[in-house]
């Protein structure tokens, strides 16, 4: 799925749909990352750079800030987007979705 249809597909979950597991709690606190920010960014994907799809509806999501600065959400969508885990990346992101 590319970065557009995804995008869309995020675009039609409402804030009531986004359930973040404990884990993903529990990484974004350790990395003072903002949930609101989290569920606003799903909601309203327009920094969404680069999906990438690990298994049956798991994802691999990166939100870009600047060139050096991201965020990467693995979510599952099935009838809800689940974030299972919220990572900040501090450097050239765009070398790891080179790989």
């Amino acid at each position: 799925m590319n970065v557009e249809e995804f995008k869309k597909k995020l675009k039609e979950y409402k804030k009531e749909e986004i359930v973040l597991t404990k884990h993903a709690e529990i990484r974004a606190l350790q990395r003072n990352i903002d949930i609101e920010e989290v569920v606003s960014n799903i909601l309203s994907p327009e920094k969404l750079v680069f999906v990438k799809k690990q298994e049956e509806e798991r994802y691999e999501c990166y939100f870009a800030y600047s060139e050096e600065f991201c965020h990467k959400y693995v979510i599952v969508t099935n009838g809800k987007v689940i974030i299972v885990t919220i990572i900040s990346i501090n450097r050239d992101w765009q070398k790891t979705i080179r790989k």
